[in-house]
């Protein structure tokens, strides 16, 4: 009983220094957008990170909501939006970039680009946009709005590029 518990207490913490090990930290803040880092099997990944500007309704409680775009070795891009709730399954989440919409297919809390070739125009409508709009519909059923500034994304970008 006693090899259980300290099996038990061992693994519990080396997970505990595992997950504190991976906790994000901000490398650089451009605008509304920040390049933050964390380290993953001995190597440093890094990501650009914004927050909405306004969100809609007013009414009801958003949670904690993101964009992310987080580059790839290989040159792939994974832009995703991170919600403080749970997004309804049969429905997309539409981003519009000044006139650019893309669909993004919702699984839980986040949202990926559906069609992944769409990613890197997704990126360049971003890099050359002032502002993102982003319609999400919650589980509940509540229809969601948020306006993103794109201010600083190219810079957060590139530093998050020369990170990985």
């Amino acid at each position: 009983m006693l090899v259980k518990s300290i099996s038990a207490a061992v693994s519990i913490t080396l997970l505990s220094v595992a997950v504190a090990q991976a906790q994000p930290a901000r490398v650089k803040q451009f605008d509304a957008w920040g390049v933050y880092s964390y380290e993953s099997g001995g190597r440093k990944h890094c990501y650009a990170l914004s927050v909405p500007t306004s969100s809609q309704p007013a009414s009801v409680n958003h949670g904690d909501n993101f964009f992310i775009v987080a580059p790839q070795n290989g040159g792939a891009i994974m832009p995703q939006a991170i919600m403080g709730y749970d997004l309804r399954s049969t429905s997309d989440v539409t981003v519009s970039i000044d006139g650019n919409s893309f669909d993004m297919q919702p699984k839980d809390n986040a949202a990926w680009v559906r069609n992944k070739d769409r990613e890197p125009a997704m990126v360049t409508a971003m890099r050359g946009g002032s502002s993102m709009s982003l319609n999400a519909t919650s589980a509940r059923g509540t229809s969601t709005q948020y306006s993103y500034s794109l201010s600083g994304v190219t810079a957060a970008l590139n530093e998050a590029n020369r990170c990985n």
